[in-house]
Formats: C-alpha cells, structure tokens, sequence
C-alpha cells in the first residue's frame, strides 16, 4: 500500500471540501434572502387556502402587502373578524370589522318554470357545455346550464345545484369568488353581505323572448325604476340595475314586481 498516495489522496479530498464549505459559507451569503419577521407572522395567521377572495394571488401576497401597509388587516374575507384582530395585534394597529361577502347566482330558472328545448346528455360542466348548441337543454340562453361547474370547485360545500338552478347557502358561503370564476356566462356575483336589493335574472331579451323560454324571467317592464324614489334603479339591457348607495330599502321594487326576480340578500329583511 503506497502511503504517499493515500496521503495525497485525503488531502485533495480535504482541500476540495474546504473550498467547497468556503463556497457555500459564501453562497449563503451573497444569494441569502431575507426574511420579513412581520409579513411571516401575518402569513400564520391567514388560513392558506389561497381562494385570491382578497384580491391577491395568494395568501402569502397578501401577507407581503398588509405587512408593507398596502392592504388593511381586515382584507381577509375568509379570516373574518378573528383573523383581523390578530394581524392588529401583530401590527400594533386598531383592528378592523370584517366585511363579509357571499356569491349570488343571478338566475331563479329551475326546471320548473325555464322550458327546455332539447335534452342534454353531454359533459356534465358548464364551461364544456357552453361551447354546444342547446347547452343543458334549457331555452334562455342567458340562465343557469345547472351542470354544476360553480360546485366543483367550491372547498366549503357553499353551492349546490337544485332543479337545475346553482342555489348558494349563505351561511358557509364566504365570498371568495371560486365559483363566480368558474361560470362561463358569469351569471355568480360576490356581493357584500348586507341589507340589499339583488335580481335573480341576467337575460337580456325583451318580453316576448323572455316568457317564451321563462315564466319567471325579467320582461323589462321598468316598473322598479319608475317607483323608486330615491333613484337607485336604472334600465340597462331590458334589466334593473341598483346603486347600492342610494337604495332606501323601502320595498317597493320587491312589493311591485311581476315577475318577483328582486329580493332582499343580507342580513336584514325588508
């Protein structure tokens, strides 16, 4: 056995790993990233489901943005009141309510009252169904498929199809927009959760068109608009549309309607 060479040998090795931990110990230093206390404890207090409800790519994004002081304690729609006051607390901050938000399906066209003009045995999802003449069967071309895209992709079990028509259960509904993303005729609105008048239909048809495909279709009669005296309701595309801020909450709409698309969403009744 060459002694010598062994020798050399375990000191190139030892020689190799000197450089080698020199170079990392360097590395480490120069390509280090560093790490905002804050914005890591703000992130443990976000539930990490990353449902971009906030208006934010992730919960982590959003992390970064309330710990630089651009987005408010209370941007967590998921979270709610508990989560705000924690990231208060961590930001030494007066905590903020909550606002809450759910999903409204704007469409009340069960297969009781919409007419059905073929029968659709296709992909049972929206987004495929869409592309297909005659889509889920029913005659408005502007309703619900039902077929149940919106359910799919809802972690909280918040939705569900019903008769053909999307129903949202206000209760474990939290606002963040999975489902409203997944509606190809974008018929799901997120809407904050407060005293509100809201219209359960989106066609854009006029009376005849309407009633021919719908019982319960918005006509266009402009019959809110007329009797609302605080002006919140105008006529766009044969549809009533609301300023939430100007509505009274009188009523009257709801009360006069013909058809009964408008109702009451949030937390108070009329």
């Amino acid at each position: 056995m060459n002694i010598t060479a062994i020798l050399i040998g375990a000191g190139i090795v030892g020689v190799l790993g000197l450089f080698v931990g020199v170079f990392l110990g360097f590395s480490e230093k120069i390509f280090k990233v560093e790490v905002n206390e804050t914005e890591e404890r703000v992130l443990e207090c976000l539930p990490s489901n990353n449902c971009g409800g906030c208006g934010f790519a992730s919960c982590a994004a959003l992390a970064k943005e309330i710990a630089a002081g651009n987005a408010p304690v209370n941007a967590c729609i998921v979270g709610g009141n508990q989560v705000s006051a924690q990231i208060a607390e961590i930001l030494g901050k007066e905590a903020l309510e909550a606002v809450r938000f759910v999903a409204h399906v704007k469409c009340h066209g069960s297969c009781d009252v919409a007419g059905r003009v073929t029968d659709y045995s296709g992909i049972r999802d929206c987004r495929y169904a869409v592309l297909a003449p005659g889509a889920s069967g029913k005659g408005c071309l502007y309703g619900c498929m039902g077929l149940g895209s919106c359910v799919q992709v809802c972690d909280n079990e918040a939705i569900s199809v019903v008769n053909g028509i999307a129903v949202v259960n206000e209760e474990k509904c939290f606002g963040c927009g999975e489902c409203a993303r997944a509606c190809p005729k974008g018929l799901i609105e997120v809407i904050e959760y407060k005293e509100r008048v809201v219209v359960s239909c989106a066609s854009k048809d006029k009376l005849k068109e309407v009633k021919s495909v719908c019982s319960v279709g918005c006509i266009g009669c402009g019959v809110c608009a007329k009797l609302c005296k605080s002006g919140a309701i105008k006529m766009e595309n044969n549809l009533p549309v609301f300023d939430a801020e100007l509505c009274t909450s009188c009523g009257i709409c709801i009360e006069k309607c013909p058809v009964k698309i408008l109702s009451v969403w949030g937390d108070k009744a009329i």
